[in-house]
């Protein structure tokens, strides 16, 4: 099991729709591809999570919607391996600025609708002006916290000015500290320097110790500012309502709202490993240059340093790969060896959070449990956060700390991996369980009835019952909760296996 609970991503109400293509100038209805639905879990730092489901279920574009290849159609996700006063993005400053129009948008909605408000934009009933002013309401409490109900925001939004501005003077400083390191530790790194060198080495001391002092001052005006954030909350803490929206605040960053530039400079952090290790190679460049291509974009290492060389080399031989291949291409190496490649080329960068999509699911039997292992080893090394996905359930039960279970665009089932093969609660996770061929007994493999149906005009109520054994008129009217029926076990259905209405509803139904 994981041994941290803090939670590294958290994705909330996410919906990912693709639009589909008119047939016609005369087609007045837009179609869409509802891959994902009202996705909410957790992903805590250090563990692995695993995603599994049928294909088309929606597993790889969560993957590539957490990491911001794909921009959500509506919900969030926040990362909390940097904190707002970490990066201070510039969606931060927009909002603050305006904090007074957004609440007082905000305010005026919610006198029009009265209580239902919440209640609307839960259901996602709100029409597109209405859920963008929510939107950005819920945006300003995720920063703001209970300061949106002072009584002066101006004197607020002036605080968080001056926390932002003195926040982004250290992330420059840190910013070029860092670069300023790198290219110390090049030249440092040298054996035999040239008297020109030496110079260069003691010019780049010298602003180092310069830049020390700059930071130094830096996180000093910071700290003012935040005190003076402090003050603020205390004035305001009698406040009614006030302890319940200060709650609210999230020091996460919302990736969907980074610019460019931002989520490339979170790319180090947030890698993917991807299924095909044929395509997803670049077949011009060598080992070397691919595992380096990254380290040199983010000045990690100088292009062509003798560091980056040994760093490769390095990461080269944890990942199971020989010096002598550095030089070669692509083109000369078997499947499971290009895995390998993809692998070191995902970690070189030291990230915190991997995406492994499908990664072993293109690779010979014999070689999977190879590649897990490595899997497995360099997490514990480097002390990685994976989004493991895969159909295979073998598989996943091996290497995952938690599972969760995809179905047509939502997740049905989740809980830890023990507990899930154990005791499956959803109809469909129990029917996955019994395909899985075994060795332990001479018992028939199920089959899931039917295919599963399409996501452009999904079935109303539980997306399943088309398929469930157990489906009943409420199934196919009423979408089921989703709830916590014990202790990190979540489940999405009407009648979980194991309860007694499973039996009495459906036998009603029958009869």
């Amino acid at each position: 099991m994981a041994t941290s609970k803090k939670v590294l991503v958290r994705v909330q109400d996410l919906t990912m729709y693709f639009p589909l293509k008119k047939t016609s100038l005369f087609q007045r209805q837009q179609y869409y591809v509802r891959a994902n639905e009202g996705v909410t879990i957790d992903i805590y730092e250090g563990e692995t999570f695993g995603l599994v489901g049928e294909s088309g279920s929606g597993k790889t574009t969560l993957g590539r919607v957490i990491l911001q290849l794909y921009k959500q159609t509506s919900g969030s996700v926040l990362y909390y391996g940097k904190t707002l006063e970490e990066f201070m993005p510039k969606y931060f400053k927009k909002t603050i600025r305006r904090l007074s129009a957004i609440i007082a948008r905000y305010n005026q909605l919610s006198n029009q609708r009265g209580e239902n408000l919440l209640a609307e934009y839960q259901a996602r009933t709100l029409d597109k002006a209405a859920l963008k002013i929510v939107e950005r309401y819920a945006d300003a409490v995720r920063i703001a916290g209970g300061l949106v109900l002072a009584d002066n925001l101006e004197e607020v939004s002036k605080a968080l000015l001056d926390e932002y501005e003195a926040g982004t003077i250290r992330h420059e400083v840190d910013k070029e500290m860092e670069d300023l390191n790198m290219q110390r530790n090049t030249l440092m790194g040298k054996e035999d320097r040239t008297e020109e060198e030496n110079k260069l080495l003691a010019q780049y001391d010298q602003r180092h110790a310069e830049l020390s002092a700059r930071q130094d001052k830096a996180l000093s005006d910071l700290e003012k500012k935040q005190e003076v954030l402090q003050s603020l909350r205390n004035k305001y803490s009698v406040k009614p309502n006030f302890a319940e929206t200060e709650a609210l605040r999230d020091n996460g960053l919302d990736l969907a709202k980074l610019t460019d530039e931002e989520i490339r400079t979170l790319r180090r952090e947030m890698q993917v490993i991807f299924q095909d290790p044929y395509s997803s190679l670049n077949p011009r460049l060598t080992v070397g240059q691919l595992i380096s291509e990254a380290l040199t974009a983010h000045n990690i290492f100088k292009r062509g340093s003798e560091l980056l060389e040994k760093y490769v080399l390095d990461v080269m031989d944890k990942c199971g790969l020989q010096a002598y291949m550095l030089h070669r291409y692509p083109h000369q190496f078997s499947g499971g060896q290009r895995q390998r490649i993809g692998i070191a080329r995902a970690l070189s960068v030291m990230p915190k959070f991997v995406v492994c999509d499908e990664a072993v699911s293109a690779l010979d039997v014999s070689i999977r449990s190879q590649i897990i292992n490595l899997l497995q080893n360099l997490k514990e090394q480097d002390n990685l956060t994976y989004l493991f996905i895969t159909h295979d359930l073998s598989v996943v039960k091996f290497i995952s700390d938690r599972v969760a279970v995809m179905y047509l665009g939502n997740v049905v089932e989740l809980a830890d991996s023990d507990l899930l093969f154990k005791k499956p609660l959803h109809p469909y996770t129990h029917v996955l369980m019994e395909s899985i061929p075994t060795t332990e007994s001479r018992r028939e493999l199920a089959v899931i009835k039917g295919d599963i149906p399409s996501p452009i005009n999904p079935p109303s109520g539980c997306k399943f019952h088309t398929r469930c054994q157990y489906v009943t008129d409420k199934c196919k009217q009423v979408e089921p909760e989703w709830r916590e029926l014990e202790a990190g076990h979540f489940v999405a259905c009407h009648y979980p296996l194991g309860s007694e209405q499973v039996v009495q509803e459906t036998e009603g139904a029958s009869a």
